[in-house]
């Protein structure tokens, strides 16, 4: 069936193999032989039913509402989001005034949990507040909402500037903005942090829309913006130390955008672990660094750069195919606890429960 059933575009118009049936504005309808109108005599609704010389031996006959035709065509939804959202920078979001669920009321209450999923969808960050500050209550609040995701660093991670892994998040160091997990075929979807304690200064954490800067780029250079969707960029992560040994690939553009309507959908952004370009030819290197050059600067704009201090209780949720995160340095003892969670769960919950996701 899906084979006949081409294409819904303009007021009306199917193709069904050799058939045209077609409606334009002041155009009087004609009918094909492999379509007819039919009428409910009960409810007037039209439909059009697709007769069995159309749809094989077996006799069976198919009935489509108009509105439903409609509904899902090309044309809706090439002219339609996905995922509704709300593209910030730091004073966007700071007045916009989010609120955060409350841990008690989060856990008891799906209307709760509406909201917050709400709030993660516009904006790609959403908090917890008065969380008891421990990892299993955190692994509790999160499993609320989703599956975790087990990786390489387990299920609940919880850590310290210890150097204990191979990688930059277990020191003292400020790091810049990054996605995580870029080096994974399909990076890790949601990524939760809980700051258990901290005994010192700094350590803030820096939060960047990605989608608000991929827009910027669109609009001032849609040519690099095109290339960033285009070009294939290997992302590696290598690992040796104690008994961790790790060496993971994964390949794929920057941006990441639905082909029928341009809307991006993932950004995969780490200067850490972003591996040699060598899938195109060097004079199209040399342009994808000029466009990255042009996304970067867009993204270490001081106004795009939300930063928050992670207290003991207060747990966020990042989407890490949009939101970036970094970190300032900071001195003494602080201990992070968190892990990732499965998108297509996350996403499953927020339709389950009214939301378009």
């Amino acid at each position: 069936m899906a084979g006949l059933f081409c294409r819904f575009i303009g007021n009306l118009r199917l193709d069904l193999k050799r058939a045209h049936f077609i409606r334009g504005p002041g155009k009087p309808l004609r009918e094909c032989r492999h379509l007819q109108k039919s009428h409910h005599t009960a409810t007037q609704s039209s439909y059009w039913k697709l007769r069995e010389d159309c749809l094989g031996p077996d006799g069976h006959e198919s009935k489509y509402n108009l509105s439903w035709l409609a509904k899902n065509s090309y044309e809706e939804k090439r002219q339609s989001v996905v995922q509704p959202r709300i593209l910030w920078n730091s004073d966007i979001y700071t007045n916009s005034k989010v609120p955060s669920a409350n841990w008690d009321t989060f856990m008891s209450c799906d209307d709760e949990v509406r909201k917050f999923l709400q709030n993660y969808l516009l904006y790609g960050i959403a908090f917890v507040e008065d969380v008891p500050a421990t990892v299993e209550a955190t692994e509790t609040v999160t499993q609320r909402i989703s599956l975790i995701r087990e990786t390489t660093y387990g299920k609940m991670w919880s850590f310290t500037s210890d150097f204990s892994r191979g990688d930059t998040a277990y020191s003292t160091l400020a790091l810049d903005r990054h996605t995580d997990t870029s080096y994974l075929q399909e990076p890790c979807g949601i990524q939760v942090f809980h700051c258990l304690r901290h005994e010192g200064t700094g350590g803030r954490t820096l939060l960047v829309d990605g989608f608000y800067s991929a827009e910027k780029l669109l609009q001032r250079s849609p040519e690099n913006f095109e290339l960033l969707a285009q070009v294939p960029v290997r992302h590696e992560y290598i690992e040796n130390t104690g008994n961790h040994q790790n060496h993971m690939i994964g390949i794929g553009p920057l941006l990441n955008v639905y082909p029928w309507n341009n809307e991006v959908y993932m950004i995969r952004y780490n200067n850490y672990d972003r591996s040699v370009i060598n899938t195109v030819p060097r004079d199209v290197v040399k342009r994808w660094y000029v466009a990255h050059r042009e996304l970067t600067t867009e993204l270490r704009r001081p106004e795009n750069e939300l930063w928050v201090k992670l207290t003991p209780g207060k747990v966020i949720f990042i989407d890490n195919w949009r939101v970036m995160h970094g970190r300032e340095s900071f001195t003494g003892l602080r201990q992070i606890c968190g892990c990732y969670l499965t998108r297509d769960d996350v996403l499953s919950t927020a339709r389950s429960l009214g939301l378009q996701a």
